[in-house]
């Protein structure tokens, strides 16, 4: 209940209303009995002096005590009280209630020491004798004022009435005013509840509204019903309600922003806390590490990057402090990164930003640059090398011999044609890599870039022992190709074939249709392609270890590549070591109009 503010404003005015009617009643009904005792103790006081000068002649004439015993029982009726008659020497001379004789002397008793010293005494407090608490005044009694008798004491005279009807007047009066009390605070309860209740109602209603908000709806808002303190809340609320609204849609938007940069971004991007939480990851990131953002968010560095490199890397920058750059090879597929790792402080807290470069494909161009200088050098040296030996002959007097410069001249002459040929090769590559041998593109049957190639290959086949066989469908769909380059491509492919075929294989020519495009296939049962050569044989100068003794420039895949591609099209391989190779690549269909 101490929870509710409503409640909290109520209770304490009730409890407020209850202490002050407590206080109210115990502080009047005590200033009421002590105006009733002065009342009664100066009523006493003059019902005990007209009984004193009643009582005083008696006392001079020398009175038997069973007459002022009398006497003071007709005194104590009318008066309803109880009259004592004392002597100078404290006997009770007389006594309206009670056995005068068995009565202890009464010279001790406070108001008689009063009365005796001051004219005049009296004291409250329980009588033994009847056994109830009596209030008491006393005055001495003293002869008619005469000169002879002026300072005589004859003795005193008390008066005492019980306190109860006092007592049990001021217990009504309690009663009273404690039930209207109560009759006051329950309605300053009531009337509590119902302000409090209309007071803390805006308050409930900006808790609802903020309850809202955190609950995603930034639309919540409050219109002020007051001008008071709560319609100042209320304003201001509504005015936070604004800034937080704005501020939400703009962090929305940079945060938008910034998912579409990491999610576009080619390098891979992830934020860790201290701890080493992942706490972002983009794309990039997940695809370089072969996890997803649900598995990766919310776990360790060294769970979402199980590669040493990188874990020590991490650790390096939180114990430095400073960026750490380093190269590392991440899998054993040859994933080649740069892994560079920056420590960061965001709102008193820290952080370390890792970013994956994937260098890969820079590192793999990197082999081909260095392969293909060392291959063009290799294919350059071998005829260079036979020219220079047949000069160095010829030069040394071989030209004398007329049948042994004839045979060394038809020599260089195959080593200048094998040059030109390569020369001529990579010309031909350089200008369709560079578009400056643009295409001739024309719907064209199948078998009318098929045929040709194979009929010219043919009898190369023959003498080298093996059989070629061409399978196309008959209803098969023109393409679009440029003839001359197409055929081109299938002479290389066929031509390999034919030279990396031992005595008794097959080579089969084939083509079939597939969606919006045409297969074409030239497979073999030859010697095969290593599975670590199979990724680079379409390289300029590139030629797996077995195909280096067949000759050739080692540039005919790679024409072969860029024709199709200049189509369009796609070419691969696929090949078992030892049981043969097959070449496809594809054309687009011609759309008939």
């Amino acid at each position: 209940m101490f929870r509710r503010l409503r409640w909290r404003i109520a209770l304490p005015y009730v409890a407020l209303v209850l202490v002050a009617t407590l206080g109210l009643t115990v502080y009047v009904s005590d200033q009421v009995r002590q105006v009733r005792l002065a009342d009664l103790e100066a009523q006493l006081l003059a019902d005990a002096r007209l009984l004193a000068n009643s009582v005083a002649p008696l006392l001079q004439s020398g009175t038997d005590s069973e007459t002022l015993d009398e006497l003071a029982r007709s005194w104590a009726a009318p008066l309803e009280a109880r009259v004592t008659i004392i002597g100078a020497d404290g006997v009770v001379l007389g006594e309206s209630h009670e056995d005068r004789a068995q009565m202890d002397n009464h010279l001790s008793r406070p108001e008689i020491q009063r009365a005796l010293i001051a004219g005049q005494g009296s004291s409250t407090r329980y009588s033994a004798t009847l056994g109830y608490e009596m209030m008491y005044a006393a005055v001495p009694i003293q002869p008619a004022t005469t000169q002879d008798s002026e300072g005589q004491l004859l003795g005193v005279m008390r008066v005492a009435l019980p306190l109860g009807e006092i007592e049990a007047n001021v217990g009504r009066l309690r009663q009273n005013i404690l039930l209207a009390g109560a009759g006051v605070a329950l309605a300053a309860a009531l009337l509590a509840v119902v302000i409090a209740g209309h007071t803390t109602r805006p308050v409930r209603e900006l808790t609802a509204a903020a309850e809202r908000m955190a609950a995603g709806d930034l639309d919540a808002r409050l219109l002020p019903s007051s001008r008071d303190e709560v319609g100042q809340l209320t304003r201001s609320f509504s005015h936070m309600a604004d800034q937080i609204r704005t501020q939400m849609m703009s962090l929305a938007e940079e945060r938008g922003r910034l998912a579409a940069v990491l999610d576009h971004m080619a390098d891979g991007v992830l934020i860790t806390d201290e701890s080493g939480q992942v706490r972002l990851i983009n794309a990039a990131a997940t695809r370089l590490l072969d996890t997803s953002e649900e598995r990766a968010l919310g776990r360790s560095f060294t769970q979402v990057a199980p590669h040493h490199p990188l874990i020590e890397l991490w650790k390096a920058c939180r114990e430095l402090g400073q960026e750490q750059v380093e190269m590392v090879e991440v899998s054993r597929h040859g994933l080649f990164l740069q892994a560079i790792i920056t420590p960061f402080e965001v709102a008193s807290a820290e952080g370390y930003l890792v970013i994956l470069q994937d260098l890969t494909r820079v590192r793999r161009l990197e082999t081909v640059r260095r392969d293909f200088i060392s291959n063009i050098s290799h294919e350059l040296r071998t005829p260079l090398a036979g020219l220079k030996a047949l000069v160095d002959t010829l030069r040394g007097g071989a030209i004398k011999d007329r049948s042994a410069a004839k045979r060394f001249l038809k020599r260089m002459d195959i080593e200048v044609d094998t040059l030109t040929q390569m020369v001529e090769e990579l010309l031909e590559l350089s200008r369709i890599e560079s578009g400056q041998a643009p295409l001739r593109l024309a719907p064209t049957s199948v078998a009318e870039l098929v045929i040709p190639p194979v009929d010219r290959l043919r009898p190369q086949a023959e003498r080298a022992g093996l059989e070629i066989t061409v399978l196309l469908p008959p209803e098969l769909p023109p393409v679009v190709a440029d003839p001359d380059r197409a055929r081109l491509v299938l002479t290389n492919l066929v031509h390999n074939a034919v030279k990396f075929t031992p005595p008794g294989g097959l080579i089969t020519v084939a083509a079939e249709p597939a969606g919006d495009e045409v297969i074409l296939s030239v497979q073999d049962t030859g010697v095969g392609i290593p599975v670590d050569d199979l990724s680079r044989i379409f390289e300029r100068f590139y030629k797996a270890d077995r195909a280096r003794s067949g000759g050739g420039t080692g540039l005919g895949l790679a024409i072969a590549k860029h024709i199709v591609q200049g189509h369009g099209g796609r070419i691969w391989a696929e090949s078992v070591e030892g049981q043969g190779s097959t070449f496809h690549f594809t054309l687009p269909m011609a759309v008939e109009r």
